[in-house]
């Protein structure tokens, strides 16, 4: 190629860039601030989200690595607490807030506060292998800590009186996930409690640790729950033990044969005093049932279940002789009687006077709310009220005494997040049971007065007290205890912290 040759490319490849750039181009100025980054995403605005944290709570315990599922209360000793949780472990640990100064003001000031610290654990109980789903102290000492897991194993702890270890008892295993455990109150059977599973079986223990070699013996076994048992009630009295299922199905168990001996049941059959299903169209509850619970005087129970379909039923009323049942009943024996054996452990020397009245019948069918009864709670006497929280986050209140009319709907209880838990305070003096405290998802404990004439106030809305998260995983409270007539609550919470309330703050 010539020099004439490149000159002439050279000028074209010159006046080819002149085309693609205007030298005018050059000296336009953009005004600062008008500059946008690359690779800027609109969601990503630079702008720091504040979150208001609150916490209400006196004292925590967070020694657990997981969702606390369960809480219980040593029933002598408020203080005493129980938590079980999805790390596999239990801990009992004491509430008792520590004496501590008072902090500066603000964080701001020098020096700053320092962070609170947790409880200490009293004892840590293992031996579970998958998480603990419910805890329980016997009655009516509490002598003993009893836990139920997933792993279907229930275990036996002995309950320290102070710091130190917890010796492990006894072990059962006989079904493969255990749903809920609860003491008996019979006064004559110490020490005993019942269980549900995921099988449907139900199955009554009582524990004696002087019999090293068998410390759990079973008393009773039922399995006419063809789904799985989801919720157990004794009767105030211990006598009855009322458990409903998956299946729709509800039955009232004679545990210790007091009504057999009373002759309310036939001898050959099974030993439900009462017993209701789906194959009934005025029971059945599509979808199944999910709590129960027994009124104070022990004359009818509650099941609730999808949709806020609740079943009022009546029950048999079994009252005492002048002999009492011969205490320190073991239920020997009953291990080859399972399944609706007649177990001899009803009174001598005389017959026990019953009233069957309404028992099996269905008393009430109610449904106000949208969703399903998670909770139900019976108020204590003078008050006649059931209180029923719903996964729709609303609290109903009927009235028992009038037809079970709705005396209060709370719409948004919590927030339109589920009820998990209601539960009416207990006071030996009458001064508080017209208080109901309820728990829910979005991680607050709640106080509502539910006499007659505050529910224009606000539905009776006493206050809230803040401190877990709350909505949705790994939010929320599943559970909790209140002792002091009403004034401490402590809580489980899916945050893996139980949060220690003075309600009276």
């Amino acid at each position: 190629m010539s020099a004439h040759d490149e000159h002439e490319d050279y000028e074209g490849m010159e006046e080819e860039e002149n085309e693609m750039f205007d030298p005018a181009e050059a000296e336009e100025e953009i005004p600062e601030g008008d500059d946008v980054h690359m690779d800027s995403d609109e969601e990503d605005d630079g702008m720091l989200e504040e979150i208001q944290l609150q916490n209400d709570s006196v004292a925590h315990f967070d020694g657990h690595k997981d969702s606390i599922f369960c809480i219980a209360q040593h029933p002598t000793d408020p203080s005493i607490i129980a938590t079980g949780g999805g790390d596999d472990v239990a801990y009992i640990w004491n509430c008792t807030p520590p004496e501590t100064p008072v902090l500066p003001a603000s964080y701001q000031t020098n020096p700053q506060p320092v962070e609170r610290k947790s409880q200490d654990a009293w004892a840590k109980l293992e031996g579970h292998s998958d998480s603990i789903n419910t805890i329980a102290f016997t009655l009516p000492r509490g002598e003993f800590v009893v836990t139920g897991g997933l792993d279907g194993r229930v275990s036996v702890y002995k309950t320290p009186s102070q710091p130190g270890a917890a010796p492990l008892v006894g072990t059962a295993q006989e079904v493969e996930e255990i749903n809920w455990i609860i003491p008996c109150p019979h006064p004559s059977y110490p020490n005993t409690f019942a269980m549900g599973a995921l099988d449907g079986s139900v199955w009554v223990y009582t524990i004696n640790a002087a019999d090293t070699a068998s410390p759990l013996n079973i008393v009773q076994a039922f399995y006419l729950h063809t789904g799985p048992c989801t919720a157990g009630s004794w009767t105030p009295d211990g006598k009855l033990l009322a458990t409903v299922s998956e299946d729709s199905s509800l039955y009232v168990w004679d545990v210790f044969g007091e009504a057999a001996a009373a002759g309310l049941t036939d001898p050959g059959a099974s030993q439900a005093v009462v017993g209701l299903t789906a194959a009934d169209e005025r029971f059945n509850v599509v979808g199944g049932l999910y709590s129960v619970t027994v009124s104070p005087g022990g004359a009818i129970v509650a099941v609730g279940g999808p949709e806020g379909n609740i079943r009022i039923v009546g029950l048999p009323r079994l009252s005492m002789p002048s002999q009492s049942v011969t205490s320190g009943a073991k239920g020997a024996g009953a291990r080859n009687k399972v399944g609706g054996g007649k177990q001899a452990g009803g009174p001598k020397g005389g017959q026990s006077q019953a009233a069957s009245g309404q028992a099996g019948q269905i008393l009430a069918a109610l449904q106000a709310q949208s969703d399903g009864v998670e909770t139900l709670a019976f108020s204590q006497p003078p008050l006649t009220l059931l209180a029923a929280g719903s996964v729709d986050g609303s609290i109903a209140l009927f009235d028992a005494a009038h037809n079970f009319a709705v005396r209060r709907h709370i719409k948004e209880a919590h927030e339109e997040e589920a009820v998990i838990k209601v539960q009416f305070v207990k006071s030996n003096n009458n001064d508080s049971n017209w208080l109901l405290t309820s728990c829910g998802n979005d991680g607050v404990i709640r106080r509502w007065d539910v006499r007659g004439g505050t529910a224009a106030a606000g539905h009776g809305f006493v206050g809230e007290w803040r401190g877990h998260r709350g909505g949705g995983e790994g939010g929320g409270i599943f559970d909790f205890v209140q002792g002091d007539g009403g004034k401490t609550v402590v809580t489980a919470g899916d945050d893996g912290v139980s949060l220690v309330f003075n309600m009276s703050s």
